[in-house]
């Protein structure tokens, strides 16, 4: 499977713009900006950010400003038409309607809380007790989707379907690329339900990036087709028995293209396959690992925005997964947050109100082809090296992806920035989600907070040295280090007066300062005792350390945390 994949249709430019009555017309003339307007403003912002020089080009903006991801994909700052040159779509959500809201409930009594309150199917092992699990149930209005099914799980949840007409999406959830998935498959059809799971999240859980995570399926889509056609399947009665579960993150427009992506890659594969069109069926998962176990109300956040994503990318089913996930099981507060997440974006945001909402966003349909296209090519080298090799490369990613979050190039809220080291965590059996989180050494560093404070050696007024101050006190609390300020001083005499003896001390004060008397201030803090100073900045003022915007945050938190013990 090596052909890129092809796409179909396009968009025409409508012969007349003026607007219909009771719409919002075109800027007029003199309204209009051209791309160089754009380029003068942006680089305007960017130069007062110290983010562009003054004798840099303004059309160096596009380059400040664009994101890169994990798969060396450019994520383009502002959507232009000349992105869709000789481009077009294709494998697009169907219709309009939104989402299956799909919780994962451990028992009956949540599973009938949930439905009773905004849940529309359920997620749950196979190795439960189904009988008991699914007591009172309504299977002809409730999906039912398992995890991991054996032929004996399948055998159970049909023989409880019994001569009911099972609600659509109900999933007998054999694993595609297991043992049992053409034993399952018919007694699936038999039943009149799907059979079969594609998991990219068990790619995703382990670092994989979004091109990996779609190449990951894809193989596994295909394997799964090669064994019920070889089974005696059709290619047709083979799709049409499975369903695919992505991740969804909080990096809302790669998830929106990601999802997009997937359809055209399964209707590129059906097409070679020489098969009709089958619909993906795609259920969409909050991502676990980018959830954080400190400040956990944040992920309702992540979650919300990444459910957000799921839906405008077109998702069939999605899943919320609690905000307190990470510590434990979580509580019923937990849950109805997540269910209630779905329901505004559907009932207050009205997100199920449209198909395929992205579409014909420049830089959306950019992204999902430049997703489609990589991910293609991510097919071929696991077709071709085998899956020991694709291993390697999320070992990789994984790699960037620590290298990202350590110099906070990549930010994790309430965990490597602005974290509140007096917080109570609020408490749940268990031991949480068994993935490794992105911020997992962060996490580990404030596990075991540092017993020593360090002294925030801050110069000049309030005003002067607040903004140094605060960056690394920041900084250290990421690390569950905890500052003792010295507050507003005039000189070295009073910045002397409130150091308390700490080993470590960070100066923090602007560059004429340090260039006035930060070395002085140096020399007096060794001599009152402290054994390693850090600069907050890149002044040259004879400290030990420093510490800095971009700096390898984990690299100097595991050193200033070493000088404390």
């Amino acid at each position: 499977m090596s052909d890129q994949p092809t796409v179909d249709g396009g968009l025409d430019e409508p012969e007349d713009l003026e607007p219909a009555q009771g719409t919002l017309a075109l800027a007029a003339p003199e309204d209009r900006h051209t791309r160089a307007d754009w380029e003068r403003a942006a680089a305007g912002v960017l130069r007062k950010a110290r983010r562009l020089g003054e004798d840099e080009p303004d059309d160096l903006v596009w380059e400040r400003l664009a994101g890169d991801s994990l798969d060396g994909l450019v994520v383009t700052p502002l959507g232009t038409p000349d992105l869709l040159d000789d481009l077009v779509t294709r494998g697009r959500p169907t219709g309009a309607g939104g989402w299956d809201v799909r919780t994962r409930p451990a028992d009956n009594e949540q599973a009938l809380a949930d439905l009773d309150t905004g849940a529309t199917s359920l997620w749950v092992e196979a190795s439960a007790d189904l009988p008991v699990l699914l007591d009172g149930v309504l299977l002809d209005l409730a999906p039912v989707v398992l995890e991991g099914a054996t032929p004996e799980a399948a055998r159970e949840l049909a023989g409880l379907l019994g001569d009911t007409d099972p609600a659509d999406g109900t999933n007998l959830g054999a694993d595609a690329a297991g043992d049992h998935v053409v034993e399952v498959a018919r007694i699936a059809q038999d039943a009149g339900v799907l059979a079969a799971v594609v998991d990219g999240t068990t790619a995703h859980d382990r670092g994989a990036s979004d091109v990996q995570e779609l190449g990951h399926a894809l193989a596994t889509a295909a394997a799964y087709l090669r064994t019920l056609v070889a089974a005696g399947f059709s290619v047709e009665e083979a799709a049409g028995l499975v369903e695919f579960r992505f991740a969804a993150t909080a990096a809302q427009f790669p998830t929106i293209a990601k999802l997009r992506a997937a359809r055209r890659l399964w209707a590129r594969m059906l097409e070679l396959s020489g098969a009709g069109e089958v619909p993906m069926r795609i259920h969409a998962v909050t991502s676990r690992p980018m959830m954080s176990r400190y400040d956990p109300w944040v992920n309702m956040l992540r979650t919300t925005v990444a459910a957000f994503a799921a839906g405008v990318g077109g998702a069939d089913s999605v899943t919320v997964l609690p905000f307190d996930s990470p510590l434990g099981e979580p509580d019923a507060f937990g849950r109805r947050i997540a269910r209630n997440t779905s329901h505004l974006l559907l009932s207050e945001s009205h997100l199920g109100r449209v198909a395929d909402p992205a579409g014909g966003s420049y830089a959306v349909e950019k992204l999902t082809d430049d997703l489609a296209v990589a991910a293609w090519e991510e097919l071929g080298l696991v077709e071709a090296e085998g899956h020991d090799a694709f291993w390697g490369r999320v070992a990789d990613t994984v790699a960037a992806r620590d290298e990202a979050v350590a110099t906070r190039r990549l930010p994790i809220t309430g965990l490597t920035e602005f974290p509140h080291l007096d917080e109570v965590l609020p408490e749940r059996p268990g031991d949480g989600d068994d993935v490794r989180r992105w911020g997992a050494a962060f996490e580990e560093l404030r596990d075991d907070p540092a017993l020593t404070p360090v002294f925030l050696a801050t110069m000049g007024p309030v005003a002067a040295h607040t903004a140094r101050a605060g960056f690394a006190a920041n900084l250290l609390a990421a690390g569950g280090v905890a500052v003792v300020p010295a507050g507003p001083t005039d000189g070295v005499e009073s910045v002397l007066a409130a150091y308390d003896g700490q080993p470590v001390v960070c100066l923090a004060g602007t560059d004429p300062a340090y260039d006035e008397w930060g070395a002085d201030l140096v020399t007096a803090l060794r001599d009152a005792g402290a054994r390693h100073v850090v600069v907050a900045g890149k002044a040259d003022v004879g400290a030990d350390d420093r510490c800095f915007a971009g700096v390898d945050a984990l690299a100097f938190l595991r050193r200033t945390r070493e000088e404390l013990a």
